[in-house]
């Protein structure tokens, strides 16, 4: 597929520093793009990624949400990581109109008419639920980066607007997997048309494509297997709390608490060394809250499992990655 500068920024707007230099690598003769990886599981790092199989994941994407020449789509993300670079990829394609905006909180930063396809992350959609006259001119949301919040889910259902999250990594161009938000209280992620799923032995997900270069990645993502096209995610191999040989899955913990923690307080799971039990969960927060103690005992009682009980409460200053991943800090 032949590609021309001026022919892209046409109908690619505001561009940015990062987009006019992911366009000039994307038209360079090599094969390859670099891409960073967004630095949830350890130092961001660069990577080669095969441009043939993003093409691949963008063409998937973009008869997944019908976007064409006659489409529009909004770009709230930087280029320099995988997801701004695919929307970019996407329009590039399908010959659509794509408006690209400096990443901020407050993305459709001025008007743009109806928009096919907006892609953000968690951090962004407040402000668009809150903006009722932008969000009824959003056709399709596309989340990633970073979990969406149950409270959030349950805005984003009752406000009526298409969302999907989006499964995936920088590894795979993108996503993998979407889940429409209110579709199913299971939250299941359903594969892309060229994707197919397996677990191993650990029960982690492994991603295969007969059409992507990788053919078969083995993920950490613990899953419930549906079948080869669905799952259910529960959480991070990495983040497992081996609690007397119990498996406790922190992200589990933290649907369950969800509605005891301030809403101006974040916080996660993580887990810390018991000289009894090896290790137990504790429950981190960013801040001091007022009547922790009563808060500690009344997440203990809806908590189903014993061993998912948190120990104690450790307050400490919370790190994100620059997709809005919490950077979970481990004490043991």
């Amino acid at each position: 597929m032949e590609f021309r500068r001026d022919k892209i920024l046409e109908r690619i707007h505001n561009c940015t520093p990062e987009t006019y230099r992911f366009i000039d690598e994307w038209l360079d003769e090599s094969l390859y793009i670099t891409a960073r990886t967004s630095g949830s599981t350890g130092a961001p790092k660069a990577i080669r990624l095969l441009k043939a199989d993003m093409v691949t994941s963008a063409i998937s994407t973009n008869r997944f949400f019908n976007i064409t020449d006659k489409s529009s789509m909004l770009c709230p993300l930087s280029a320099d990581y995988i997801a701004g670079k695919m929307m970019i990829v996407r329009a590039m394609l399908s010959g659509a109109q794509l408006w690209i905006e400096k990443p901020g909180n407050t993305p459709v930063c001025q008007e743009y008419g109806n928009i096919d396809l907006i892609a953000v992350v968690p951090s962004q959609v407040q402000h668009l639920l809150d903006n009722q006259r932008t969000l009824k001119r959003l056709k399709h949301v596309l989340i990633g980066g970073a979990a969406v919040p149950r409270e959030l889910s349950h805005r984003i259902t009752a406000s009526g607007v298409s969302a999907y999250v989006s499964y995936g990594m920088t590894e795979t161009c993108s996503h993998v997997a979407l889940r429409r938000i209110g579709e199913s209280s299971d939250e299941i992620y359903e594969a892309m048309p060229d994707i197919s799923f397996i677990t191993d032995s650990r029960g982690c997900l492994i991603v295969n494509s007969e059409n992507r270069s990788f053919h078969s990645l083995t993920t950490n993502d613990i899953v419930r297997l549906i079948d080869d096209r669905h799952f259910v995610w529960i959480g991070r191999f990495d983040n497992v709390i081996n609690s007397g040989g119990i498996k406790v899955y922190p992200e589990e913990i933290e649907k369950q608490i969800q509605r005891l923690i301030p809403e101006d307080t974040e916080y996660y799971i993580s887990k810390c060394r018991d000289d009894k039990w090896g290790e137990v969960p504790v429950l981190v927060l960013s801040k001091e809250v007022e009547n922790a103690k009563k808060m500690l005992e009344d997440i203990r009682t809806i908590v189903k499992s014993k061993a998912e009980r948190p120990a104690g409460i450790i307050v400490r200053n919370i790190e994100y990655t620059s997709t809005g991943k919490i950077i979970r800090q481990q004490f043991i």
